[in-house]
């Protein structure tokens, strides 16, 4: 107890000292907890250049510190076929690759694609191209990722090589130069029919674009409305064409089972003379350090008959209506602003956007054909912007099928029209 007494005074007084110290410390606030970054998923199509949305994907999470992007590549044929399972599963991803169809614009008035009316990309996309993306209850559903046009690249030094003084101005023509080349020893063209997809976009496009369309006002009324009679003779040409050419031996070995890139690098490495391709890859195509490539428009045309081109909306990117619009939104106004140049100088494709954000890097031979096909007094879009989604499918398979023998040309457009009246019963109840 003494003990306890004498040291009284003494802890009394050092209590004290550690009152006044800590009434002089001053205490620091505690920081607010870092919210963790938003991550938005992004379902693209770009066969082209996956490397190069990597790097536009990491240069806006850059400048977007606290949105980081998931990115998903599809695969397959189409576009249709990587979407429909995921709007069957209601799990669309933020943002998403479509095309400028019926598909697409029914998916934006069912309330599942954002109106991106208001974004600085759709302000800034050709006013030509915007009908392409408005749907039927006028909601602006995407932005094109390009202007779309299907031509045929051609190695300057093999048609020299054969001969070839003049280009062709008819199918007619057209038949007659690839026999000169073949008689050259030269493989005349590339089919790249392990991928139908391109010769969706190509023979077949043009064939519909010649056999079809030509001449015919309101022709993609009467198909949307199940109208348009497809089990004619002409229409079963678009199929004869595409079997003929395969028939004489004018295509390359094995032309079944060749890829998308296997058939870029069959026409790089100088392997055939042509490649019937879209200006999406014009980048690759034209790019060869072994020979100088030119274009011209495919003459899928009768002679005595003006040639009818494939142009339109390149696949392009919707919002769809998750809880991460806003952040998406903001992800598709980079891709059409500072991330363009990181795509368009490896893709060189025809830009869809009144001010391109530069230095970018376009190919004038494509430039001036893209120019030269826009004042044609007819044009029509590529197969996948006016074919309902069941019909592109089927679409692939027909021509896989006709080309191996599966299935005749009369046959295939048959099947088309049986397809197309299908779904327009059904879009139309």
């Amino acid at each position: 107890m003494l003990t306890f007494l004498r040291c009284a005074p003494r802890l009394s007084a050092l209590f004290c000292l550690l009152a006044l110290a800590a009434c002089g410390r001053t205490e620091q606030a505690a920081a607010p907890p870092r919210a963790p970054p938003v991550t938005i998923t992004a379902l693209v199509w770009a066969p082209d250049w996956p490397q190069e949305m990597h790097q536009v994907a990491a240069a806006f999470s850059r400048a977007h510190p606290d949105i980081k992007v998931d990115l998903q590549f599809m695969i397959g044929n189409s576009v249709e076929e990587n979407l429909k399972p995921k709007v069957a599963a209601n799990q669309l991803p933020d943002l998403v690759s479509v095309n400028p169809n019926a598909y697409a614009a029914g998916l934006a008035d069912q309330g599942m694609l954002v109106d991106v009316g208001h974004s600085a990309a759709w302000d800034n996309m050709l006013e030509v191209l915007k009908p392409d993306w408005t749907s039927r209850e006028k909601k602006r559903f995407g932005v094109a990722g390009g202007v779309a046009a299907t031509l045929i690249y051609y190695n300057k030094a093999l048609f020299r090589q054969a001969g070839v003084e003049r280009l062709p101005a008819n199918f007619d023509e057209f038949l007659a130069l690839c026999e000169r080349l073949k008689r050259a020893g030269i493989t005349p063209l590339m089919f790249d029919a392990g991928f139908p997809n391109m010769l969706g976009n190509g023979p077949f496009s043009f064939g519909f674009a010649n056999n079809v369309a030509a001449g015919r006002p309101g022709w993609r009324e009467a198909l949307t409305a199940g109208k348009l009679d497809l089990n004619t003779e002409a229409a079963a040409d678009i199929f004869a064409k595409i079997k003929l050419l395969a028939e004489r031996g004018y295509v390359q070995k094995n032309f079944l089972n060749t890829g998308y890139d296997e058939g870029i690098r069959l026409f790089a490495e100088g392997k055939v003379a042509m490649a019937f391709h879209g200006t999406w890859a014009a980048g690759r195509l034209m790019a060869s350090q072994r020979f100088a490539s030119g274009v011209f428009v495919p003459p899928w045309n009768a002679a005595g008959r003006a040639v009818v081109p494939v142009v339109g909306s390149e696949t392009g990117f919707a919002v769809c209506a998750t809880r991460n619009q806003r952040e998406a939104l903001l992800f598709l106004d980079f891709i059409f602003g500072p991330g363009f140049p990181l795509q368009q100088n490896k893709r060189q494709n025809l830009p869809p956007m009144k001010r391109v954000p530069g230095p970018v890097v376009n190919d004038a031979q494509i430039t001036a054909y893209a120019a030269s096909v826009g004042a044609a007094a007819q044009t029509s879009g590529p197969y996948y912007s006016f074919l309902p989604a069941p019909a592109i499918e089927l679409v692939h398979a027909l021509l896989h099928d006709v080309l191996a023998g599966k299935t005749t040309p009369r046959q295939a457009a048959a099947a088309l029209d049986a397809s197309v009246r299908a779904a327009a019963d059904q879009d139309n109840r």
